[in-house]
């Protein structure tokens, strides 16, 4: 009696089966796939997630409970300037930023084709400037990721100008000239 009921039970999901068609049996095939899916992947980590909520709010709370304490020192004007400058690279650092801007070249697919430097110190400034121009050939996405690249590479770095130019509409290739201004600290004080 179980082994008929059982029969009869496989025969008629067979025929229903039969009934769906193709459609109907990939979308029960992504339903079933959903459900799986749902357990074993989000469900875990709706509990991590408020988990993680409840701690936000616990924070949040105490953040608001206790004041924020302001210092009663009063800044000294030059010491706000003094951490600014402190931030770019000594004026000797020059030759390891340059050998960075090309290991980032490098990396983008992009190629260097000669350069021209100059430094530039003006009086009274305890800043000094150093002029790259850079001529580079490459993709344009590649341009574009060389660009980025440097900017978030060397943090002292401004691009300043940029030209470019395609031999023709069909050319992936570009040929830019690419203006950098690296600014070091001199150390004055």
């Amino acid at each position: 009696m179980d082994r008929s009921v059982l029969t009869n039970t496989l025969l008629r999901v067979r025929w229903q089966t039969e009934r769906l068609g193709s459609a109907g049996k990939i979308g029960f095939g992504l339903l079933v796939f959903s459900v799986v899916f749902f357990f074993s992947a989000v469900l875990p980590r709706q509990a991590e997630s408020s988990a993680l909520m409840e701690k936000a709010e616990t924070m949040r709370l105490h953040f608001r409970a206790e004041p924020v304490r302001v210092s009663g020192r009063k800044m000294q004007s030059d010491q706000g300037l003094g951490d600014f400058y402190a931030f770019f690279p000594n004026i000797d650092s020059s030759p390891f930023w340059i050998k960075e801007l090309v290991q980032v070249a490098e990396a983008a697919n992009v190629e260097i084709s000669g350069s021209e430097y100059r430094m530039v110190r003006d009086k009274g400034w305890k800043l000094a400037r150093y002029e790259m121009m850079l001529p580079v050939r490459g993709g344009y996405p590649q341009m574009r990721a060389f660009i980025a690249d440097a900017l978030r590479v060397v943090p002292a770095i401004a691009l300043v100008d940029i030209v470019i130019k395609r031999e023709g509409v069909e050319s992936d290739l570009l040929e830019a000239s690419l203006k950098f201004h690296l600014y070091l600290n001199e150390g004055k004080r």
